[in-house]
This record gives C-alpha cells, sequence and structure tokens, in this order.
C-alpha cells in the first residue's frame, strides 16, 4: 500500500512538512510506503475552465507539480495526505489552484480512497484551511480521515511545530487512523452507485 503526501507550502523543509514527516513516521511502522510532493515556489496555474480535460483526460497545463502527482497517480496511490499553512484562513492559494485542477481532470484516481487533510498554523483560521481541503475529498466520495481532534498542528518559526505536543500527537493518530482504515477496506470499498446526475439548476 502506498500513500502520497502533498506538501502545500513554499517552504519544503517548513512546519507543515514536519507535520507530515509526523504521519509518515506512522504510516511507515505500520508498513505502508510513504512518498512526497512538495509544491515549491514555482507558480502553479489554476484552472481556466476550458474543459479540455474532457477530451483528453489530463489538464493543459500538464507540467511541474501537477505531472510529477500524475505520474505518481498512475503508478498506483492508496491514499492521501494533503497539508496546507493557513493563509487568511484559507490554504495557500497555490495548493488550491492545483488541487481544483488534479480533482476536476484526475478525480478517476481519487474516487473511493481515503485521505486525510492537515492544516498548520501561528494561531488561527487552521479549521477552514483543514474545512476547505476536505471539501475535495468529499466530491470524490473520499472516506475523510480524522484524528483525536481538528487535524491541525501550531508553530511559526520552523520547527516550532515540534513543540505542539498535541499537535504532533494529532498527526502520530491521523497515521494509525488512515492505516487502519487502509488494512480494513484493503482497496475494496467500491459501493454501488446510481448513474451520475448532473444539473445546473435551470433544467
Amino acid at each position: 500500500m502506498k500513500v502520497l503526501l502533498v506538501n502545500g507550502s513554499p517552504h519544503a523543509d517548513g512546519n507543515t512538512r514536519l507535520a507530515l514527516d509526523e504521519v509518515a513516521k506512522v504510516l511507515n511502522e505500520e508498513g505502508i510506503e510513504t512518498v512526497f510532493v512538495n509544491i515549491g515556489v514555482k507558480p502553479v496555474p489554476g484552472c481556466i475552465a476550458c474543459y479540455k480535460c474532457y477530451e483528453t483526460g489530463i489538464c493543459v497545463f500538464n507540467q511541474g507539480v501537477y505531472a510529477e502527482i500524475k505520474e505518481i497517480l498512475e503508478n498506483g496511490v492508496d491514499g492521501f495526505v494533503f497539508g496546507s499553512p493557513t493563509y487568511y484562513a484559507g490554504p495557500n492559494g497555490s495548493l488550491c489552484s492545483l488541487m481544483d485542477r488534479l480533482f476536476y481532470s484526475l478525480g478517476r484516481y481519487f474516487k473511493d480512497k481515503p485521505a486525510a487533510a492537515v492544516g498548520v498554523a501561528r494561531r488561527g483560521g487552521a479549521v477552514q484551511t483543514v474545512d476547505r481541503i476536505n471539501k475535495y475529498f468529499a466530491i470524490c466520495s473520499m472516506p475523510i480521515v480524522t484524528s483525536q481532534y481538528w487535524n491541525l498542528a501550531f508553530g511559526r518559526e520552523p520547527g516550532d511545530v515540534l513543540q505542539d505536543g498535541e499537535g504532533m500527537q494529532t498527526m502520530r493518530t491521523i497515521g494509525h487512523n488512515l492505516a487502519a482504515l487502509l488494512k480494513s477496506a484493503a482497496g475494496k470499498f467500491s459501493p454501488e452507485r446510481e448513474t451520475l446526475i448532473r444539473t445546473n439548476f435551470i433544467r
């Protein structure tokens, strides 16, 4: 089994990555492989609603971190953790731009697979960060992995998050819960569903 962890911070070794590392450590102890992607500092295009992905199955901006994640998805992933710092009570805008395109064009790789959101903040707004990320999971019928508290950790300067004892324990619990869900489901979570109905409130 393999879990993809996406660090939505421009800082490759900052507090968000440290929080995700704590989740990954538990997953590895549980015998689950982990792979990391850092969003980096390069510009990330947003969705332009061209709908070309309907025709091709991939986003027209098939480069950079999007292409990196697409390749990982194509090789098989069983679960996900997306983490982000908190900017104005929400996730990093570049992460949102990336997730808009990933989930719209490559939703088939996410569907029915468990995922956890992680929010990191200096002080406040992180609940909204997690809530926004969870919206992507919900629209793809993905079981949302919770913890013993909200999936949050706190710290401002690099390394501060390691001093948040409760936050680090929360990250470890995410790891245990995700591992348990993966092992119990063993990739068999695929309920029967009706054919999808799409309306635009006019017809």
